[in-house]
């Protein structure tokens, strides 16, 4: 495994995530990412699994300390007593002693981001939490965030048919990490010509492409959900070959605003 190294932490480069993932296909795939070497596992309060993550963690074979776990504040628990409260239900739900990562898991205009990452704070100050972020965030968004609290990760969506350079440059400028959620883009990826050609190159599959352009990039952190065995160990079978650079400027050149994930709670985008 690689990693990303921000702010004097060291994250796997490659995640499993868990968004839609329940009952024994939750259990089962927790277990199996940790069995085949993923070691950055990403759940959320909305995801309604942590139970089933931290039951997952419980019975695998790997010690919690080498386990990169990420969990998200919801938006209804941003107020400081609720970030307080829900993140102790976090912790009780993953049967853990600690979160490595905690993010606002979206931004909400309602109460200011200073005070909810001082209530994150105080769980960091608490030994609960170990690093703090949000995810989301527009640019500005997260330039007021990191303005007032060490952020450490944005975690958005990101693949070949969506542009982060923004994102990118701020993470890169603040020694931060983006974490790239709906890597493969809702299964698009599968059906681009462009990826479909430079896998045939490598033998490989276009969604195996389209991660290993993730993982080449600097700072960037991938997590791609996989429900089905066959799918999580193609997902981490992406350490044997490399783009070249002429592949990842093909692939560069996919990107645009191609935006799957935009509930009505959302932010604008383009702030």
């Amino acid at each position: 495994m690689e990693f990303v190294t921000a702010q004097d932490t060291k994250v796997p480069k490659l995640g499993y995530g868990t968004w839609q993932l329940e009952g024994e296909d939750c259990l089962t795939g927790v277990r199996h990412a940790l069995d085949l070497g993923y070691r950055h596992i990403d759940t959320a309060q909305a995801y309604g699994n942590e139970d089933l993550v931290g039951q997952a963690i419980d019975n695998s074979d790997v010690d919690r300390d080498d386990i990169f776990l990420t969990t998200k504040v919801w938006k209804d628990n941003v107020a400081p007593d609720d970030v307080i409260a829900s993140t102790e239900g976090s912790l009780n739900k993953l049967d853990t002693g600690w979160i490595d990562l905690l993010l606002i898991h979206w931004p909400v205009e309602d109460v200011p981001v200073e005070k909810t990452l001082d209530a994150m704070m105080e769980l960091v100050d608490q030994d609960k939490v170990r690093h703090i972020g949000v995810s989301n965030f527009t640019p500005t968004q997260l330039e007021r965030a990191a303005d007032h609290a060490p952020i450490v990760c944005n975690q958005v969506e990101y693949h070949p048919f969506l542009n982060q350079d923004d994102l990118l440059d701020i993470v890169d400028d603040r020694d931060m990490f983006l974490t790239a959620y709906s890597p493969l883009a809702r299964g698009r990826v599968l059906e681009d010509e462009t990826l479909r050609e430079i896998a045939d190159d490598h033998d490989k599959s276009p969604a195996q492409i389209a991660i290993r352009w993730l993982f080449q990039q600097d700072n960037v952190v991938a997590i791609p959900k996989a429900a089905g065995a066959d799918h999580r160990r193609q997902n981490f079978d992406i350490f044997d070959f490399k783009l070249s650079p002429e592949e990842m400027e093909r692939i560069d050149w996919l990107t645009g605003d191609d935006r799957i994930i935009d509930p009505s709670f959302a932010p604008t985008w383009e702030d």
